[in-house]
């Protein structure tokens, strides 16, 4: 828990009493009114991953703000205690939503782009029938090789 609440401060997570000593108030004030965020569990050790995550939050404006980045490097705990496969963590984007649920792959995509008006119609296009499982296997083609590639897999 404590591990979690270093690597994502914004979370939804809700410090442990012991714990709030440790976070400043004006992150604790954060902490507690970011009850709709989401929480983005992306690879940290990726580069390429840093430097999506950095367009993003610049791509979205104040709704960066309510987003958790949570770096699974080296909490392969923590993820199976969300229920999230620490392999499936590495090889497919995983996102927890406001109501605690899990998306993961293209769906963990459509969930943040819907939140950036200009990456909206994308999140539609990526959506339709014919394009989403190309573009699935694409994806995991990308991951598996840069995953080979820097000798992770």
């Amino acid at each position: 828990m404590v591990i979690a609440l270093i690597n994502c401060i914004q979370c939804t997570l809700i410090p442990e009493p012991r714990l709030r000593l440790q976070i400043p108030a004006a992150e604790t004030k954060t902490l507690m009114n970011t009850q709709h965020s989401i929480t983005v569990y992306y690879d940290g050790t990726c580069p390429r991953c840093r430097r999506d995550r950095a367009r993003y939050e610049k791509l979205a404006g104040p709704a960066a703000d309510t987003l958790c980045w949570f770096d699974i490097s080296g909490q392969d705990a923590e993820l199976l205690s969300l229920g999230i496969d620490p392999y499936k963590a590495l090889t497919e984007l995983h996102v927890k939503d406001g109501q605690q649920r899990i998306h993961s792959e293209l769906d963990a995509y459509i969930l943040l782009m819907r939140r950036v008006p200009l990456l909206k119609p994308l999140a539609w296009l990526i959506g339709l029938p014919l394009i989403r499982p190309l573009l699935s296997h694409c994806y995991h083609r990308w991951v598996m090789l840069r995953l080979r590639k820097s000798q992770r897999l």
